[in-house]
């Protein structure tokens, strides 16, 4: 770690004129980030108001930027939305809360929740391409940014009530938030409480399917519907709770805050290791499910130093305990046998501490800022499931930043490298050896972004950006059977680093109510990781291309596998391992719209496409990809009521990877009507009805690894009331 102290480096941002957002009416919107406080960055960035979640429906964080161009979701029931960002998730989309990377273990479990409280939130800022390297390293796909005020850096200037209610139809569910804002004797108070308490979802008919015993090749006559209209295990309750607590003075502020969330959840899918019908009848009368428990305190502030070189510093710690406990329980009525295996509960764990400082060295010529940031996380997984080693990830990052208006154009570039140190063990499952291993390697990243008004209506800015990714702990030490993905994955802990070359431009078109909006990107990865299932040799791959369009639910993922594992037995489990092949990653994000006045207020529709193509370098699909999608927006705001309307079209996704199988398309209606009513002394009662999946569509999502199992939601409708006084 010493030598990388005397390594000089630089940081990455980049800005434009113009922040991109769909069905939001941004006026100065302050965008804040773990390195750099500016109201300016490079597109494609979305922006999202926090009052745009006050009035749609309780969501996970993925659910809630789905509609947005560009950004996916990779579900796993109602509770996980990890988001995909242009084709990619995982390490590589970094999910922060107030420019902190969240240390969570969503990274190690695709039915892992992300831990991020939605409950009053300022804003949520997306971050696509090039530019994201400026927010965390290894950062080829995106970052999510969630920003509230419960660190406040200005003077509260009056008391603030807000009390909320809400429910749903598709889970029977309800939620309650109170949130609680004063100054206090000079200091700055913030409290917040939110209670979500969702039961199993329903489906749509015919969306939950079985598969008759006996058959290896299943067409889609093979299969029947079910009974049940829902789907078990996909209940959801979380409470959470932030308190914060800041001063502010000509000096600058400083404070710190609390934060806690407790949640259980259902896991609607489970692999098995074991083969049989007796194992199969017994996991259907068991409640699978997991409970977290994180806990996070915080100190933030800013000091302003107006010296001759360093004008302001910001600075930032942070200590989080995350615990994530999977466990079996019988459901009531089942009969025990005394000769059943009795599941002991899994638990995952992360303890982290982080540490950041900016220091601002602006001057007359240019935005100029130096970052540092250092990281020490531990992860372990102790229990029946204990799949990896523990494993320790220390980071850290060193960067400069500059930002410099020219006559013609603006140029911003900047460098940022990353001494990181992940080390862990491997156990032999032959002989119960353990191999210990350190992966101490420096990754240096790079972007450079230039823009230029064309003309008064149009902007145009390229990006390039060099980001390496040093592979992660599951990446490198998984070994053993991970029942979220129905596999026994190994990893490898002589993986080498991603390095990827990102180009990105990006045009904007303003001019007499009409805009339009285009983006378009090329990655190539060096070395890009990948969980290949052992059997499928791509050489030997079969053509998805002459699979028959009706072949699109249950695929015999089991066929073959195993044949080359005697002597390790592992079930009904596919044996997978974590390969590097070259990739690349290509599409676009395209939006038109027009504003138009309409009576009192504005009507504003609008029309977006997005693609994702992705390759490994022997010509065969990246694995679970979404599918393009067109969105149809249509609002229309007159003083006090808001009315909302999309539709997503979503193709049919035939360009499959090894082990999948073809997904049908399906068809997205949402609706949403806001009525504000203003009483004496600012107070105000917002009435929100809103409806989502209106047509009931069975709805499968091609990147989740249980679209099979685990079907979208069905017809939801809903009403939410926020008082604020």
């Amino acid at each position: 770690m010493r030598k990388f102290l005397n390594a000089v480096i630089v940081l990455i941002a980049f800005h434009s004129n113009n922040i991109i957002s769909q069905d939001q009416d941004l006026e100065e919107v302050v965008v804040t980030s773990s390195f750099v406080n500016t109201t300016e960055v490079l597109n494609p960035i979305y922006v999202i108001d926090g009052d745009d979640f006050i009035g749609g429906a309780t969501s996970s964080l993925g659910e809630a930027i789905d509609s947005y161009l560009g950004v996916s979701i990779a579900d796993y029931g109602a509770a996980v939305g990890q988001p995909i960002i242009r084709g990619m998730s995982g390490p590589r989309v970094k999910i922060l809360k107030n420019g902190m990377v969240n240390r969570d273990v969503s990274g190690l479990g695709v039915d892992h929740l992300n831990d991020v409280d939605l409950n009053d939130i300022e804003q949520i800022e997306i971050v696509m391409g090039p530019s994201s390297l400026l927010y965390a390293n290894g950062t080829n796909g995106g970052i999510i940014n969630v920003v509230d005020d419960t660190i406040s850096a200005i003077n509260y200037e009056l008391p603030e009530f807000k009390v909320g209610y809400e429910t749903q139809s598709v889970n029977d569910g309800s939620a309650e938030s109170f949130n609680f804002r004063n100054n206090i004797g000079g200091f700055n108070v913030n409290f917040g409480y939110k209670n979500i308490d969702f039961d199993n979802y329903d489906v749509p008919h015919g969306a939950v399917l079985h598969e008759e015993e006996g058959h290896d090749d299943h067409d889609e006559e093979e299969h029947h519907d079910e009974d049940m209209g829902f789907i078990n295990n996909s209940d959801y309750a979380v409470e959470a709770t932030k308190f914060g607590i800041s001063k502010v003075a000509d000096w600058g502020y400083i404070g710190f805050s609390i934060d806690n969330l407790e949640s259980v959840y259902g896991i609607p899918f489970h692999g098995d290791e074991h083969e049989g019908e007796d194992e199969e009848e017994e996991h259907e009368d068991e409640r699978i499910f997991s409970t977290t428990d994180s806990e996070s305190f915080t100190i933030k502030g800013s000091y302003n130093v107006d010296g001759n070189l360093v004008n302001k510093v910001d600075f930032t710690y942070r200590d989080s305990d995350y615990v994530l406990t999977e466990a079996h329980e019988e459901e009531e009525g089942h009969d025990h046998d005394e000769d059943e295996e009795e599941h002991a509960p899994t638990m995952f764990m992360n303890e982290a501490v982080e540490y950041g400082a900016i220091f601002d060295i602006s001057n007359d010529n240019a935005d100029q800022k130096v970052v540092i940031n250092i990281v020490d996380e531990d992860n372990s997984i102790v229990g029946e499931e204990a799949f990896m080693n523990p494993a320790n990830n220390e980071e850290f990052t060193i960067g400069y930043y500059i930002s410099k208006d020219l006559d013609l154009f603006n140029v911003d570039l900047g460098m940022r490298i990353d001494q990181i140190d992940r080390s862990g063990s491997v156990t032999d499952e032959d002989h119960g050896d353990v191999d210990n291993y350190s992966i101490d390697d420096t990754t240096n990243s790079f972007a450079v972004s230039i823009g230029r008004n064309l003309s008064d209506n149009l902007d145009i800015s390229l990006g390039y950006a060099s980001v390496e990714r040093l592979p992660s702990v599951i990446e490198l030490f998984m070994n053993g059977p991970h029942m979220a993905t129905g596999r026994f994955e190994v990893g490898d802990p002589t993986l080498q680093s991603e390095t990827s070359s990102n180009f990105d431009i990006t045009l904007n078109y303003e001019k007499d109510g009409f805009y339009a909006y285009a983006s378009f990107y090329v990655t190539d990865i060096d070395n890009y990781i990948a969980l290949i299932d052992e059997e499928d040799d791509h050489d030997d791959h079969d053509d998805h291309d002459d699979h028959d369009e009706d072949e699109d639910e249950h695929h015999d993922d089991d066929e073959d596998h195993g044949d080359d594992h005697d002597d390790h037995d592992h079930g009904n489990l596919i044996h997978a391992n974590y390969m590097q092949e070259d990739a690349e990653f290509n599409g676009y994000e395209f939006e038109i719209g027009r504003t138009f006045d309409l009576g009192m207020g504005e009507l504003k529709a609008s029309f977006g496409r997005d693609v994702v193509n992705a390759e490994f370098s022997d010509g065969h699909f990246v694995p679970r990809i979404n599918p393009a999608r067109n969105i149809y927006s249509l609002s229309y705001k007159q003083n006090d009521v808001v009315f909302k309307l999309n539709f997503k079209d979503v193709d049919k996704q035939r360009d499959i990877g090894e082990g999948e199988t073809v997904t049908k398309g399906y068809r997205m209606l949402d609706t949403r009507i806001t009525k504000t009513f203003n009483f004496r002394d600012n107070n105000e009662l917002r009435v929100s009805i809103f409806g989502n999946n209106l047509l009931d569509e069975v709805a499968r999502n091609h990147s989740s690894w249980v679209k099979n199992e685990v079907p979208l939601p069905g017809k939801n409708i809903g009403v939410k009331f926020n008082l604020t006084f």
